[in-house]
């Protein structure tokens, strides 16, 4: 069984990557762990390494339980090459920029991208010779204007990460393919249910897998999917670093892939429904989410997009980080804790200013990044309305 080009998006979900030869006959592809791969004869051990992809030659290059994960996420964005998984989202994101740029090339890099990106820009590229510019997040076309003659690759992270900024990416692609750089995305806010990448032009769409694909915090994940021009660079790339997901994580990611759909339907639900009332709040200046009408991003998601997922932030009214811990530090069902995208819901302190260089960031109080779980959403209202409270008593 397995999903094709006229399957709607849930059916995909449902019946991608599971194909009778690695599901075994029974409905989801069983944990195959695997190193040593052995061989029946020595010509079959020589003919082996011509062809490896998706067929058992050594564990690190996967058995069908990875395979049967990255068809399946292949199949969520029409017009791509393959996947490729690895042992986090960061991981993700150093093969693809190292699979596509070489001493002496420039890399346009978003200036809301995931610190973590940054970091590996300014202290592991530029050693070795590749340049970071980094940009303006709503420069859209114009961007144009800052391609030259050793820009290779320009990524995208739409919304941003921790302001929710939502780039141009069709007039970011087309101004990329007219110079021939390639394009690539943090897709994880959307996820391609909700934002099909490789549709929209772009070459190579990353995944943090850890979020939304697991879903249930409980393991480190990452893909890359790729356009066919960039798929045998970053399969290469791949193989020569040793990146490689385990078999018992990558199992996790499927098991949560088949229920991303009814999950994000409802984390988007109860993200509104919170959202909308934090923007009613004295005590919160703006709340930077997509998805609401008075956004500034919120056109172009309505253009782009077919949904929102259930993460963004919201900048207090006044204040100071005194207030802002009072707040957090007496959240009920909140939990305070790094990354998102499981079924509970998170809150953390963010200061976008700190890692902002070609932008300037300027707010009218304190920020905090929700995740918006599963919980009953009126619960959520009540204890961030305590919350809030907290705040006001010391502003």
């Amino acid at each position: 069984m397995s999903g094709n080009d006229a399957d709607g998006k849930a059916t995909r979900l449902a019946a991608a990557g599971r194909r009778k030869e690695w599901t075994q006959g029974v409905v989801n592809p069983p944990v195959w762990r695997a190193s040593t791969i052995l061989y029946d004869s020595v010509a079959e051990l020589r003919s082996r390494p011509q062809d490896t992809h998706e067929k058992l030659y050594y564990g690190r290059r996967g058995t069908p339980t990875q395979w049967a994960l990255a068809s399946a996420l292949t199949e969520l964005e029409p017009g791509a090459a393959g996947t490729l998984l690895y042992p986090s989202g960061l991981a993700a994101v150093t093969t693809a920029l190292l699979a596509m740029l070489s001493p002496g090339d420039q890399v346009l890099m978003v200036d809301s991208a995931y610190e973590p990106t940054r970091a590996f820009c300014d202290k592991i590229l530029k050693k070795h010779g590749i340049e970071t510019r980094y940009y303006d997040p709503l420069i859209g076309g114009d961007i144009a204007g800052l391609i030259g003659d050793t820009t290779a690759a320009i990524f995208l992270e739409s919304p941003g990460s921790l302001t929710f900024e939502v780039q141009d990416v069709p007039a970011i692609v087309a101004a990329a393919k007219a110079r021939g750089v390639v394009t690539m995305i943090d897709n994880t806010w959307a996820t391609p249910l909700f934002f099909p990448a490789i549709a929209h032009g772009v070459d190579l769409s990353i995944l943090a897998c850890t979020k939304y694909v697991v879903g249930h915090s409980d393991a480190m994940l990452g893909a890359v999917t790729a356009a066919p021009g960039v798929w045998e660079k970053l399969r290469t790339m791949t193989h020569l670093l040793g990146q490689c997901a385990g078999p018992d994580d990558a199992w996790l990611g499927l098991r949560g892939l088949r229920t991303m759909g009814v999950r994000l339907a409802q984390h988007q639900a109860n993200a509104l429904k919170v959202a909308g009332w934090l923007a009613d709040r004295p005590e919160v200046a703006r709340v930077l989410y997509p998805a609401l009408p008075g956004d500034p991003g919120h056109a172009l998601w309505r253009r782009d997009f077919s949904g929102a997922s259930g993460l963004f932030s919201i900048v207090l009214d006044g204040g100071n980080d005194a207030g802002r811990v009072a707040m957090l530090d007496g959240l009920r069902l909140f939990g305070m804790g790094f990354s998102w995208g499981g079924f509970e819901s998170l809150a953390i302190p963010v200061d976008p200013q700190r890692i902002r260089s070609a932008t300037r960031w300027q707010a009218e109080g304190p920020a905090i990044r929700l995740h918006i779980g599963l919980e009953d959403p009126d619960d959520l209202i009540a204890d961030l309305e305590a919350g809030l409270a907290r705040f006001a008593a010391l502003r």
